[in-house]
């Protein structure tokens, strides 16, 4: 077992690799000049364009294609890169049209949850390899679709929970790694955001001007439109998402799952609702506390709403993770990390260590090891598995919520065991003509 000061001095000699197995740092950094890789967008705003934006930094990298239901962003962002580089990206609305682009090498999905499976699944038929926004589907049956259909046609699949990649959630989980924690006993994540406020019911309209609604709605349930499920806010919404839990929540769980070396959950169950905001527009709720089973630890999981808190930490309203051992704790979020001992008799258990701040771009990181991959056919730092294993426990969270039950789960069979009922929230029902992947 390492202790602290040999665990720090061994930071600035040795790969993080070894001792976080789970999160694959290249010890070869190929090339980017070698091969320039031509790359694609389906769905060109928020962390869509922040996830081009971030992977085009990087040398001997083009866009070549745009495609966006919304015809005026999407000639506005043909044009900003354009202006960039000199080259105007072709755009399309239809993402089986954009597919077909022969030079078109890898694309990246930043579109709404509803639509990742579809998209992925046909991009990997396409030949194309993918980076998907996480979370990689809005249903347990399309994320093992997904698994599927990148192993089917040998894709390279990058999922964008980053904190893969990251340099400071690397060295906090290393630490955790050493062992000098002691027994991990329960592992705490949280959201709790300081926005939330001032999300009012408003009448339906009609779709802004250049919009494809109905492209927009693709496999969602046919609904008239209303800008409260439009742009980010449609995370609120169950037929395009999960709320908070899918949403922050993957990125968190997806690091207990990488912490603890977990991927399926025994049990869980929920309480919580729209207790903060009860007659706002949101469908998802607004403060949620989640209890799974793990077997030889528990985990909690606390979300609220316009109460920007950060336990453990200082940030205040920045999501963490806290692991919970028999000598102390581990708090990790985004901005620092630290570990706070504990005492008994006097005498502190453990040493303490103080804050360590973030330094690096983890998305960057993230996206460099995506075309990186694209370039050396090895896997990446967040593999297909590691995104459904992380919209697993989320998903599963969130019908824990929605039945008002415990759920028992069973991995082999991948079912809900006691409480068959539950098993409808596993697939989603497409509207014509969009159906599941069928391999």
């Amino acid at each position: 077992m390492q202790n602290r000061r040999t665990f720090l001095k061994d930071l600035g000699v040795a790969s993080l690799a070894t001792a976080l197995p789970l999160t694959q740092l290249n010890a070869k950094s190929v090339s980017t000049t070698q091969n320039e890789v031509n790359v694609g967008l389906i769905g060109v705003r928020g962390m869509g364009w922040a996830n081009l934006t971030s992977f085009l930094k990087n040398a001997g990298t083009t866009c070549v294609a745009l495609c966006d239901v919304d015809a005026q962003l999407l000639q506005e962002r043909a044009q900003e890169i354009e202006t960039k580089t000199g080259k105007r990206p072709k755009t399309f609305s239809d993402h089986r049209e954009f597919l077909r682009l022969k030079s078109l090498q890898a694309v990246i999905i930043g579109t709404p949850d509803h639509w990742h499976c579809i998209q992925m699944t046909d991009a990997c038929a396409a030949g194309k390899d993918v980076y998907v926004e996480k979370p990689i589907a809005n249903s347990i049956e399309e994320a093992n679709l997904m698994v599927e259909a990148a192993r089917k046609y040998n894709c390279v699949v990058q999922v964008g929970q980053w904190q893969r990649s990251d340099p400071h959630w690397i060295e906090a989980l290393a630490y955790l790694k050493t062992g000098v924690l002691g027994r991990i006993r329960q592992v705490k994540a949280w959201a709790d955001v300081n926005y939330g406020k001032g999300f009012e019911v408003v009448p339906d309209s009609n779709p802004p001007a250049g919009v494809d609604y109905d492209r927009w709605l693709g496999p969602a349930p046919k609904r008239p439109f209303n800008q409260n499920r439009f742009h980010g806010s449609f995370r609120y919404f169950w037929d395009y998402a999960g709320g908070l839990m899918t949403d922050w929540g993957v990125h968190m769980l997806d690091m207990v799952l990488a912490g603890m070396g977990a991927s399926n959950p025994k049990s869980v169950m929920a309480i919580g609702g729209k207790l903060a905001f009860p007659n706002n527009a949101a469908e998802t709720p607004d403060t949620l506390t989640t209890v799974y089973d793990f077997g030889d630890f528990s985990l909690v999981w606390e979300q609220f709403m316009a109460m920007g808190t950060s336990p453990y930490l200082e940030e205040s309203g920045e999501p963490g993770v806290a692991f919970i051992g028999e000598n102390g704790i581990l708090a990790v979020n985004r901005a620092s990390w630290k570990v706070l001992p504990f005492q008994e008799e006097g005498k502190y258990l453990m040493e303490a260590l103080p804050s360590r701040k973030s330094y690096i771009n983890g998305l960057d990181q993230h996206t460099r090891n995506f075309l990186e991959c694209i370039q050396s056919r090895q896997d990446p730092n967040c593999t297909i598995e590691m995104g459904r294993n992380a919209a697993l426990v989320a998903h599963l969270g969130n019908i824990a919520y929605r039945t008002g039950k415990k759920l028992e789960w069973d991995a082999n069979k991948g079912q809900i065991s006691n409480e068959p009922e539950a098993n409808t929230y596993l697939a989603p029902t497409y509207r014509t003509p969009w159906k599941l992947w069928e391999g």
